[in-house]
């Protein structure tokens, strides 16, 4: 089993860049895979981005091709989401999970972290 908990969320303007954390508590982290999502009101989880075991496979949204970057430090227990260029549309609450096989769907995500919410203004 895994806990998991992001932060890096905030506030920021059209065209900045936040970084987002996901830590993670469990000996085992390192054999999960790692997938963030968001998600706005009355909306299901839209998959972002995802990281196989090791890192050595990454996985990305149409829509945040060439803006956002996820990688992981299984030493530090923890993935992030580099996201630059943000864009309104960009602005929902980000949550990371954890399953075995790396996948763009969240039913297949076994942990959930709490989320961290993104605004992003013009």
């Amino acid at each position: 089993q895994v806990q998991l908990a992001e932060s890096g969320g905030g506030s920021v303007q059209v065209g900045g860049s936040l970084r987002l954390s996901c830590a993670a508590a469990g000996r085992t982290f390192g054999s999960y895979a790692v997938g963030w999502f968001r998600q706005t009101p009355g909306k299901d989880p839209e998959f972002v981005a995802a990281v196989s075991q090791n890192g050595e496979k990454t996985y990305y949204a149409d829509s945040v091709k060439g803006r956002f970057t996820i990688s992981r430090d299984d030493a530090k227990n923890t993935v992030f989401l580099q996201m630059n260029d943000l864009n309104v549309r960009d602005t929902a609450i980000y949550s990371c999970a954890a399953c075995d096989i790396v996948s763009p769907s969240s039913h297949d995500y076994r942990y959930w972290g709490q989320g961290t919410q993104v605004t992003v203004s013009s």
